[in-house]
């Protein structure tokens, strides 16, 4: 484990410079900007949670109190390091000397977590929402798996249960002598208001027919005061909403109820004609879910799960329509802008989003269908709630099955692995200034003294909001040097040389349990002048390519994919002009230090990687890989990026190998990860021997080890992954071979003479691997241009 790695088990952060610039024109002329990869609830081995308030800085600072903050413990006094102003130890502090320290002083406690002394938040919603246009043996997989679901859930947590097809309808759980439910016209737009007025939640208090009488029903936690968290907006007080009671109840209490209602659904009666698609009203759904929840589950923990098993094709949201003839879009229509419906459907998405982060409400969607759904569409109810996407060719999956009840993994104390309604707040010194964030957050609209000229991803802030967040949820935060003044040549250091920057990250969120709580990771950096080699050895290549590649995904959402590509080439050839050694106009002299010389390969598998290569892939692939990339840390990113081969043979231990076409070797197996698709390919010899049996042979026992040494590797993988990668296992010259073959360096390729470069060793000769049918460079190629634009001054 490297440095790096351990800062980020202790505070969840990577940076990609670690000794910053002291001017911004040096700053931009580093071409890598300075980010920082940051995972707010970073799990931590043996730490617990403090129960008392931090101590914070006079507003409007508000910073919190931290190890790098001077103090005087005659007078009691601490300096805050961000705005320099003195503030005073609260009285319970008296006792501190320098031998007894409070632990947020402690060099240890970079990283702190508060419990803090608020009401606790009303219990997490569960909405469910089913697709009833499936096939029966899909719909029966699916009500299992929400039915094994119920008994993970916390049994104070409330569940709720919506379906659809060609109407949407809002089943009623408090209502047990027969099952009710309220039924919604699937090509018709509802706001919310109109929602809550059909279903009779408005007010709060009794309703005719409604069991609620102005105060909660037994076993029900209580709501807050007026106005406290977890209190629902316009909560005036007499008991919770009237739609707590009948459509959202605590698990222990509907629990057979609700397991009857699933049981007893069956496919959407609605005809379907031989030449149609079914009639599917899936933006009716989500915003009668979203309706719903607005007025009994506003700005508490609430997730709706989408359940989808093909593309909506009725009402507002409609993506595609209901004839068969009519394709679905394609990355080409999108090129050449004859998409019939997609404008539409996204604006409509893009309106029930707005909702649902005003209101904290988290989207989940799980796919069960081998064509697109309409993701693409519907991405920004993922990406910016934090929710998760699954995408899976059936229900009766394993993706599925083992991804959704992963979903309720619980930590060491046996509460849902999850938060919700979180907040990050990033301060920094003077000097430095924040640009923006990229990852599954909304703008907070904080535009405090440290937001930056700059702007990158979500930018304009110094806070952001998550509707959920998880222990996994890793975002992407940019910064500028503010400072414009160098130090004159003959003069002293500028006024930061020699100094520590620092940057404190506060995260507000509710856990699962209802306790409000504030995680607080402050970090410190050096400046330097310009061009000292300190700033060249700090540089982390590996945050440094997931910071560039959230940027460039980023960048693809909005601009035209060759330019993105252009601007990565640009930014990686500069970065070569300034940090490789080498002589004007000579390549061969060309040579990077250690610690950037694997970077341009990360770029040359990022510009070949699914994120910005969108050609064999849909729409709806694309918003999927594009979601999960900006939600992951660094070490999956990485793998998404540049996918891991460890390659097993009988003459050598299993070993990791170049991600190389000349690894590719009849007399090998293979196993290749690329976070999305565990694959273990079989050597034209091992897959003859393997189809001939031998395995099966005492004599041969060795082969049958060699054969299951990657099969217990691919679990391991499988096992701790979310969601579940698709597990494939093919021979060479078999048709699902080519998820390898277009992930290899192309060395070899049909045009090329044997004997090509391979990966990482550049220029070195290689054995022959497997030809690649491509026309794409390799590797080698890619170098040789590289070095020749760097030494030749191009640009």
């Amino acid at each position: 484990m490297n440095a790096f790695e351990q800062i980020e088990d202790n505070d969840g952060i990577r940076l990609s410079w670690n000794v910053w610039p002291s001017t911004r024109v040096e700053a931009t002329r580093m071409m890598v900007p300075i980010g920082a990869f940051y995972t707010p609830l970073k799990e931590r081995e043996g730490v617990s949670p403090f129960a008392y308030e931090p101590v914070t800085c006079r507003p409007p600072c508000r910073a919190v109190l931290n190890p790098y903050c001077q103090i005087d413990v005659r007078a009691k006094l601490w300096i805050c390091p961000f705005c320099l102003q003195r503030n005073q130890f609260p009285p319970h502090y008296k006792d501190i000397s320098d031998t007894s320290l409070p632990p947020e002083l402690l060099g240890k406690y970079t990283t702190i977590e508060y419990i803090l002394n608020k009401p606790p938040t009303a219990p997490p919603v569960f909405l469910f929402v089913i697709d009833l246009c499936l096939d029966e043996e899909d719909l029966k997989a699916l009500k299992q798996s929400i039915i094994v679901s119920l008994s993970l859930l916390p049994p104070q947590a409330l569940v709720g249960l919506i379906t659809f097809g060609t109407m949407a309808q809002v089943h009623e759980l408090g209502y047990a002598d027969c099952l009710k439910s309220y039924v919604f016209r699937g090509n018709k737009d509802y706001n919310s208001k109109q929602i809550q007025d059909l279903l009779g939640i408005t007010g709060r208090g009794a309703m005719p027919g409604g069991p609620l009488a102005g105060a909660p029903r037994p076993g029900m936690p209580p709501h807050g005061p007026p106005g406290a968290p977890g209190a629902p907006n316009g909560a005036a007080g007499g008991g919770p909403p009237v739609g707590v009671g009948r459509f959202l109840l605590p698990v222990s209490q509907c629990d057979f109820t609700l397991t009857s209602i699933l049981e007893q659904l069956q496919q959407d009666a609605w005809p379907v004609r031989q030449e149609m698609r079914p009639l599917r009203c899936t933006g009716v759904a989500l915003s009668v879910a979203i309706g719903l929840l607005d007025a009994v589950a506003g700005n508490s923990g609430s997730r709706i799960m989408l359940f989808s098993g093909g593309p909506c094709t009725e009402g507002p949201g409609m993506v595609v329509g209901p004839e068969l003839r009519e394709p679905i879009r394609s990355h080409n229509d999108i090129e050449k802008d004859t998409i019939k419906h997609a404008k539409k459907a996204t604006k409509f998405y893009e309106s029930l989003t707005k909702r649902a982060t005003e209101k904290g409400h988290v989207v989940d969607i799980f796919v069960g269908c081998l064509d697109q759904i309409g993701l693409m569409e519907m991405k920004t109810l993922v990406n910016q709630t934090n929710g998760f996407s699954v995408l899976s060719d059936s229900f009766n999956t394993a993706i599925f099955k083992q991804s959704f009840i992963r979903l309720f993994t619980k930590d060491a104390d046996g509460y849902l692995s999850m938060g919700f309604n979180a907040t990050l707040e990033v301060q920094t010194t003077r000097d430095l200034k924040v640009s923006g964030l990229i990852g599954p957050a909304i703008s907070a609209n904080k535009r405090s003294a440290c937001v930056g000229e700059t702007d990158i991803g979500i930018a304009g802030t110094s806070m952001w909001k998550f509707c959920g967040i998880t222990p996994k949820t890793t975002v992407a935060v940019y910064f500028e040097v503010a400072n414009q003044a160098a130090a004159q040549p003959n003069g002293p250091p500028s006024n930061q040389a020699g100094s520590r920057g620092l940057i404190q990250f506060t995260t507000v969120y509710q856990h699962s349990n209802g306790q409000y709580r504030l995680r607080v990771t402050t970090v410190a950096r050096n400046w330097a002048d310009v061009n000292a080699p300190e700033i060249a050895a700090s540089f982390d290549q590996e945050a440094a390519a997931v910071l560039m590649a959230r940027v460039a995904t980023f960048k693809a959402d909005l601009d035209d994919g060759l330019d993105v590509l252009r601007w990565l080439d640009r930014m990686l050839i500069r970065l070569c002009q300034k940090f490789a050694d080498y002589r004007k106009d000579d390549p061969n002299t060309f040579q990077l230090m250690d610690n950037f010389s694997i970077y341009p390969q990360f770029m040359f598998h990022l510009r070949r990687s699914q994120f910005l290569q969108v050609f064999n892939n849909s729409p709806d692939e694309t918003a999927y890989y594009r979601h999960v990339l900006n939600r992951e840390d660094t070490t999956n990113s990485l793998i998404m990026i540049q996918p891991t081969l460890m390659s097993y043979g009988f003459s050598e231990a299993p070993q990791p190998v170049l991600l190389d076409s000349v690894s590719i070797k009849p007399d090998v197996v293979l196993l290749l990860d690329t976070f999305f698709h565990v694959l273990i390919w079989h050597g034209e010899t091992i897959a003859a021997w393997r189809k001939a049996k031998y395995h099966e042979q005492e004599a041969y026992a060795s082969f049958r080890m060699l054969l299951e040494a990657p099969k217990r590797d691919a679990q391991e993988l499988l096992a701790e992954r979310f969601p579940i990668p698709r597990y494939i296992d093919c021979d060479q010259g078999g048709s699902q071979a080519r998820f390898l073959l277009s992930k290899v360096n192309p060395s070899t390729t049909h045009s090329t003479s044997a004997g090509g470069a391979g990966g990482y060793g550049y220029g070195q000769p290689q054995q022959q691997g497997q030809a690649i049918p491509t026309d794409d460079v390799s590797l080698q190629v890619f170098m040789d241009v590289l070095k020749k634009l760097t030494v030749t001054g191009a640009v």
